[in-house]
């Protein structure tokens, strides 16, 4: 299968099954802009309550935070964004595609497609010039340059300015962290590949502040513990790998950095970022607001500005990852069937339920059933429609990992059978038991 089909099957597979549709697409669509359907916002949610599990509540020392999206102007000033959130980009004169400059080599001309820019005299390119990354927006009813508020391009800075108002009011000890999850904006002049990159986003970062000297142990430390996460979401191994950033790839921030990658289709590419900021946030910020942000170590009798160890991932690229790696096609006695292969806590739908045929008082069983299921909050779906065969590979394409059938012999002992979507097996279990079957499989 090649890259371009892939991608293909999986835009095809999500709006078919409700996952994700083009922004607007009544319209013409909005450009690199999606929304999340009916299993794509349960399946989204689904990964950043395991990521917030994990972050947050399975911890003592790290905090939750929900910082706003419009800020103080000079945040942005502070955290080096205003300046230095930019990209040189160059115009092709003649089809009017723009294009980063600095990879113009992975991007196609828009009047040859099969040329990248600058290669064919029909794609004649401009001056380079510089071009922000951040949305801006004015707040107030004047529109200028004393009223300019941005859309934020990350969530990282609302825990820098916080840092003290939580640390007093969590009465935490350095080492402790800060995690949220939140939208992103940024203007990006060459997004694509989906859900991979787009203009707006959502992020789950946490910001880990250590005490200086300290900051290459806990790098480490973070390092290990987000390459398990994302194994623990069922993504397979020989998929990730771990980036080294070079002294030339580093960010003006870093002491150290690495990403997490997958293997996309497309290469492969950033997933989640770890990074050592130092004391540049923290620094900055007491620079340009005149106030103290340093913590205070009353038994040890010193202050000091503390380091960051962040990471950052984007939830959005973690769905893409999870789609791409859970997709497959397999050839069944001759009939070919698509899969989508999530981690069963992940899967938007846990269980479906078909009454074998619409009569008996069977679907009066299934509908049931699948009631009771809903209500020990496992998220299920009823269905009827079609042969038995076609619902079960509607499910299979929608990732579910379980196909419950109430058949004739239901009403003669009260079990069902259950289908398991990746092993073909089934089985029968009590009806009254298969809340609790799939309690002990989640």
């Amino acid at each position: 299968m090649s890259d371009h089909d892939l991608m293909d099957k999986l835009v095809s597979l999500a709006k078919r099954r409700g996952y994700v549709f083009q922004s607007s697409e009544i319209y013409g669509g909005t450009g690199s802009v999606w929304d999340y359907g009916p299993l794509g916002i349960e399946l989204k949610r689904n990964v950043k309550e395991r990521w917030w599990s994990r972050m947050v509540h399975q911890r003592d020392d790290i905090e939750g935070l929900d910082a706003a999206i419009l800020m103080h102007p000079r945040v942005w000033e502070a955290s080096g964004h205003v300046e230095g959130f930019t990209d040189p980009l160059v115009e092709c004169k003649v089809c009017k595609k723009r294009f980063r400059q600095d990879q113009l080599g992975q991007q196609e001309c828009g009047r040859r497609p099969s040329k990248a820019p600058g290669e064919d005299d029909q794609c004649e390119l401009g001056e380079p010039r510089m071009f922000n990354l951040m949305f801006r927006t004015f707040m107030g009813p004047v529109e200028d340059q004393g009223h300019v508020v941005y859309l934020r391009p990350e969530t990282a800075q609302g825990s820098y300015v916080n840092f003290l108002n939580i640390q007093s009011a969590a009465r935490q000890k350095v080492p402790f962290g800060v995690a949220q999850i939140g939208k992103a904006f940024r203007n990006e002049i060459t997004p694509g590949n989906f859900i991979f990159r787009t203009r707006e986003f959502e992020q789950a970062e946490m910001q880990f502040f250590v005490k200086p000297g300290t900051d290459e142990e806990w790098f480490e430390y973070w390092r290990e513990e987000r390459m398990a996460w994302h194994k623990s979401l069922g993504v397979r191994p020989e998929n990730l790998r771990y980036h080294e950033h070079g002294p030339d790839e580093l960010a003006h921030y870093a002491k150290r950095a690495l990403d997490i990658e997958y293997r996309f289709s497309f290469g492969w590419k950033e997933l989640e970022g770890i990074h050592n900021r130092t004391d540049f946030d923290l620094g900055r910020h007491q620079e340009y607001s005149g106030k103290r942000l340093e913590y205070i170590d009353t038994g040890a009798g010193e202050r000091f500005v503390p380091y960051v160890v962040e990471t950052a991932v984007g939830v959005d690229r973690t769905v893409l990852v999870l789609l791409a790696d859970g997709y497959r096609e397999e050839d069944i006695e001759g009939e070919q069937r698509v899969v989508l292969g999530l981690h069963p806590a992940l899967a938007p739908i846990k269980a479906a339920v078909f009454p074998l045929v619409k009569k008996d008082g069977l679907p009066e069983i299934a509908t049931k059933l699948a009631t009771e299921l809903r209500e020990a909050s496992i998220p299920s779906f009823y269905d009827e429609s079609g042969s038995i065969g076609r619902r079960y590979r509607r499910q299979d394409e929608a990732g579910t990992p379980w196909c419950i059938t109430v058949d004739g012999q239901t009403a003669e002992d009260g079990s069902v059978t259950i289908r398991d979507r990746d092993s073909l097996e089934q089985v029968r279990v009590d009806a009254a038991r298969v809340r609790d079957w799939i309690r002990e499989r989640l």
